[in-house]
C-alpha cells in the first residue's frame, strides 16, 4: 500500500515556481500594453466629441443665417422659436460679428467658433 502511494506521488506532474512566475510576468506585461492602449482610445474620442460639436454649431449657424440674415450667439440658437440646438456648446464659444455696410469695402457678417477646455485651437 505504501509503495502504490510513493509511486504515485513520484509520477505526479505540476508547474514549478519559475514555470508559475513567468506566467505572470507575461500576464503583468499584457495588463501594462493594454492600460496604455484603452488612455490613447480616450484621448481619440475627446477630439472626435470636440469636432462633431463644432461641425453641428456650424450647421446650426448656417441654418440660423439662411433664415434670418444674420449669425447668431449660443443663447440664440438654443432658444425658441429657433431652437436649432437642444442645449448650450460646453466645448465651443461662439464670436458673432455684425455686418458693417458703411465700412469701405462692407464687412458682411461672420461668427467664429474657438474651442474651450479639454479641446484645444479653432474648428
Amino acid at each position: 500500500m505504501i509503495t502504490k502511494l510513493r509511486t504515485a506521488a513520484a509520477e505526479e506532474s505540476g508547474f514549478t515556481l519559475v514555470e508559475l512566475l513567468i506566467v505572470i510576468a507575461i500576464l503583468g506585461v499584457l495588463a501594462g500594453v493594454v492600460v496604455f492602449s484603452v488612455a490613447g482610445i480616450q484621448d481619440n474620442s475627446q477630439t472626435t466629441a470636440c469636432k462633431t460639436e463644432a461641425s453641428t454649431v456650424k450647421t446650426a449657424e448656417e441654418a440660423y443665417y439662411a433664415k434670418n440674415k444674420s449669425y447668431a450667439t449660443a443663447a440664440q440658437l438654443t432658444a425658441s422659436p429657433n431652437k436649432l440646438l437642444g442645449s448650450t456648446p460646453t466645448m465651443i464659444t461662439i464670436a458673432v460679428t455684425a455686418a458693417n455696410a458703411a465700412a469701405t469695402p462692407p464687412v458682411p457678417a461672420s461668427y467664429a467658433l474657438t474651442y474651450v477646455d479639454p479641446c484645444t485651437g479653432t474648428p
